[in-house]
């Protein structure tokens, strides 16, 4: 069943669009990722499903509930959560502290879900008295997640989760993200990694000069001239 649905999104910086007409939707329990060349909209279609960017034309579903218009502080309770690349934590917070920030989105004790999350994220539980601040590049990413899961969220939006990260941490990673999955969250992950995305994914959408170019499973995709379509020199 679709959990999270963009359909026809337009959206973009000032009046100029950078992505047009692009329709994406994620399954319960899946996971589903974006690639393409540098500048063919990835992190912008993923601000504009959270309301980061304002959305010109289209419409966002999460399950039964529209979202397109929805304040952004409104969205995470509504059951989509997002997870940027870059300045992804409270610096001078804990661990816990961090993940206590993410349970102001819903209403009661937070207590109960930190402890749920320690238990799926084992380094965080180790460091849970540690500032985010001195954390590895990969433990602030896997904070950040956890910080979103938080509200124990329908649908959770990664952007480039492993970017700067070693081999070793990107597969802790990719890890936890089949975790989140596996509990019936729909994950939409933008990544810049071709051969991870297949690796890893349900679903792969290549996005090329602000289209979504082509779609298929991880198997169809991989059958594909990858360099090609990133270059367009190929079509799919």
């Amino acid at each position: 069943m679709p959990i999270l649905v963009a359909e026809n999104i337009t959206a973009g910086y000032g009046k100029t669009p950078i992505i047009n007409e692009i329709s994406v939707s994620v399954d319960a329990g899946q996971v589903s990722t974006i690639v393409g060349p540098n500048g063919a909209g990835k992190s912008t279609f993923a601000k504009a499903l959270v309301g980061v960017l304002k959305i010109t034309n289209g419409s966002v579903r999460v399950g039964d509930v529209d979202i397109t218009k929805m304040r952004g502080h409104l969205i995470p309770r509504n059951g989509l959560v997002y997870v940027p690349q870059n300045q992804n934590v409270f610096a001078n917070m804990t661990v816990t502290e961090n993940l206590e920030i993410g349970g102001f989105a819903v209403k009661g004790d937070s207590s109960v879900r930190i402890k749920e999350i320690f238990a799926i994220f084992k380094d965080l539980a180790i460091a849970k008295n540690k500032k985010a601040g001195f954390l590895s590049g990969g433990q602030q990413n896997l904070l950040a997640i956890a910080r979103a899961l938080m509200v124990n969220p329908k649908a959770i939006i990664l952007d480039e989760p492993t970017a700067g990260l070693s081999p070793a941490y990107t597969d802790v990673v990719w890890n936890q993200v089949k975790l989140i999955a596996d509990a019936g969250t729909a994950v939409l992950v933008v990544e810049q990694n071709v051969e991870r995305a297949i690796t890893h994914s349900d679903q792969v959408h290549i996005f090329v000069a602000g289209s979504n170019h082509v779609s298929g499973t991880s198997a169809e995709i991989s059958k594909l001239d990858l360099a090609g379509i990133f270059l367009g020199r190929a079509h799919a």
